[in-house]
């Protein structure tokens, strides 16, 4: 997960990522305007490739500049560790419940794709050093969890948070609660739709190790 594994002439990396509900009524647009789009198996990150090396690195390269991009849904290539890259861009610091914070939009930011160019650029975001967690007096994702797999310092317990996410589908099919329980940003919090779209992929990817690691009659 270094740069130099994809790009060996890059020397600087530009974070590109979505805070708060923007994203996802771009692409309500685009699925509207796109019949059958939707059914794609995975029809956001579609959408967040075209959009990206449709305008962002085309313009990109019409500039003079060298690019190349990354995304985090791309599998069987050498990739980055996005939330890691978000934070040393100052774009994001840790948290207790498994994402990374934004000091304006809270937990509500992700992201989704970077661009290695050989040029300089030391521009860090407001967020570098950013951490949150140990001041906050309310912590209130940790009740807001049912499944109890938030704790300081503890944070996310994973593999309490995956059994609960399989074997109790419905408690977190609409939405990540400890998330929506998160005192930073909640004005900016995503559509419920999306909630419910992000939610959905995450117990799919959720379901093989289940089945694998942690279920009952295969742990024994």
């Amino acid at each position: 997960m270094r740069a130099d594994s994809i790009d060996t002439q890059a020397r600087s990396i530009v974070m590109i990522g979505n805070g708060g509900g923007a994203l996802w009524r771009a692409f309500s647009v685009h699925v509207a305007r796109n019949p059958g789009w939707i059914k794609r198996d995975n029809p956001l990150d579609d959408f967040t490739r075209e959009a990206i090396e449709g305008a962002v690195a085309t313009a990109a390269r019409a500039s003079g500049a060298r690019c190349t991009t990354v995304f985090p849904f791309v599998n069987g290539g050498p990739t980055l560790n996005f939330m890691e890259a978000a934070k040393l861009a100052g774009l994001a610091g840790p948290s207790i419940i498994g994402v990374v914070v934004n000091p304006v939009y809270g937990p509500w930011i992700a992201f989704r794709a970077a661009i290695l160019t050989d040029a300089e650029i030391d521009a860090p975001g407001a967020a570098l050093g950013f951490d949150p967690c140990p001041s906050c007096s309310a912590r209130s994702c940790i009740s807001a969890c049912p499944a109890g797999a938030v704790a300081f310092p503890a944070g996310w317990d994973i593999p309490r948070c995956l059994i609960h996410r399989v074997e109790a589908e419905p408690d977190c099919a609409a939405r990540c609660h400890a998330r929506v329980g998160c005192v930073l940003g909640p004005e900016h919090r995503y559509p419920d739709d999306e909630l419910a779209y992000h939610q959905e992929r995450a117990l799919r990817a959720m379901r093989p190790y289940y089945d694998t690691h942690l279920h009952p009659t295969r742990s024994r």
